[in-house]
């Protein structure tokens, strides 16, 4: 364990009140990502809708999300962390509780739409303020911000089971209910803005794609989260369990996930060129979704594939992300932005694909499109290796890094 990590294990229990509030909100919007993967097959059979329909769960609330994404650090620059973290939290909680109190799917679709714009506006703005509210270094406020972090990507998927096994309701009021709870610890605890904000053109994010590096980064995040989403979004109905079955499944995955984000893509930077490590994850991606798409019939066969494609993503966002801060000499605001935007555009794409396709050819189809997909992206890295020259270097400092870590989970 690095002398920063150390401290901030040691400091963590000394953060002020604001760090506290804001590290509980960030776990419960985490959640909000996987939360409604256990309850697709309840919502498609209650409410009398396809798979497709019910998968558009997921591409409604990306699609906002990465529209949004576009813009959330021209608003917070503008506004302050504060009230972003607040119009976000408001969001979260209104549409939340819309959705678990809608009769049709059609309305939930939209209702988890407006979710994801409020999602947007606070993910992007938590850590920058847990950052700038620690007291006694940065180390300890971005331990706690990792474990709020991982503990909201793993959490999600089991309170889904959990609630989603009495009602597919259940999931979204429950949501609502502890977003208000995390909006009124802000109010109370956040009295101002840790960091003065510095006003960002709108344009900027839109700019940061022309530049060559961040343009292959975000066009290999593009067809790398398509596979990313077509394993958590589409993965419960070949699965067939029920919702605290599937919960407890992507409870694993969660958990690989965050282990591998925090602790081993780390591990694997320091020993080569990061480059080097997502070419050799895009090929265990690959590899992971052909093993699925063969042992598609056998429910503990998935049920591993999954978990293992979990241990694989969390490498796959960390190194990602890491990439895009050093990718270019911008703001990290603004090329996490226009990065971010691109990356859930494409897990928009995935899940309505992934059921489309499973529907016209064979369930398995799905499976061998998203490999089909992390090979696009490893193509898109091979071919772009002269303008990721630079990606290879060091980050400077812990506090960088510890941001690409959440970024890339997020």
């Amino acid at each position: 364990m690095s002398g920063h990590e150390s401290a901030g294990f040691r400091q963590i229990f000394t953060q002020p009140k604001a760090v506290w509030a804001v590290a509980f909100a960030s776990v419960i919007a985490f959640m909000g990502i996987g939360l409604v993967d256990p309850i697709l097959p309840s919502i498609a059979a209650d409410l009398d809708a396809t798979p497709t329909e019910a998968e558009m769960l997921f591409t409604s609330y990306l699609v906002v999300t990465g529209i949004a994404m576009f813009f959330t650090s021209w608003l917070s620059s503008r506004i302050g962390a504060k009230r972003t973290l607040l119009i976000g939290l408001v969001l979260i909680v209104i549409f939340a509780a819309a959705a678990g109190l809608s009769g049709n799917v059609e309305a939930v679709i939209g209702f988890r739409a407006g979710w994801g714009l409020g999602n947007a506006l606070f993910i992007s703005t938590a850590l920058a303020t847990i950052v700038g509210s620690a007291a006694g270094g940065a180390g300890s406020a971005i331990i706690l911000y990792e474990a709020a972090l991982g503990l909201g990507i793993a959490i999600g998927p089991l309170l889904g089971g959990l609630l989603g096994n009495i009602s597919w309701r259940g999931p979204f009021f429950g949501t609502a209910a502890l977003m208000a709870i995390g909006f009124i610890a802000i109010v109370v605890l956040m009295s101002e803005d840790p960091v003065k904000p510095v006003p960002v053109a709108l344009s900027a994010p839109f700019k940061a794609l022309r530049i060559p590096s961040l343009g292959v980064l975000a066009a290999a995040a593009l067809f790398y989260n398509i596979s990313f989403f077509v394993l958590l979004a589409y993965s419960p109905f070949p699965l067939g369990l029920e919702a605290m079955q599937l919960g407890l499944t992507f409870f694993g995955w969660g958990i690989g996930l965050a282990i591998t984000s925090v602790f081993v893509a780390p591990l694997l930077t320091a020993r080569m060129p990061r480059t080097r490590v997502l070419k050799g994850a895009l090929v265990a991606l690959a590899l992971v979704h052909v093993g699925a798409a063969l042992l598609i019939n056998s429910t503990p066969g998935l049920i591993c594939m999954i978990i293992a494609g979990g241990l694989v993503l969390g490498v796959m966002n960390t190194v990602l992300t890491e990439c895009v801060m050093e990718a270019t000499d911008l703001p990290r605001s603004v090329a996490s932005s226009a990065y971010s935007a691109v990356r859930f555009l494409g897990g928009a794409v995935a899940p309505i694909a992934a059921t489309e396709i499973a529907s016209l050819i064979a369930p398995e189809a799905a499976y061998y499109a998203a490999a089909g997909s992390a090979l696009i992206a490893l193509l898109i890295v091979v071919f772009g290796r002269k303008a990721l020259a630079r990606v290879n270097g060091v980050i400077e400092s812990p506090v960088e890094e510890a941001e690409a870590i959440a970024l890339g989970d997020a």
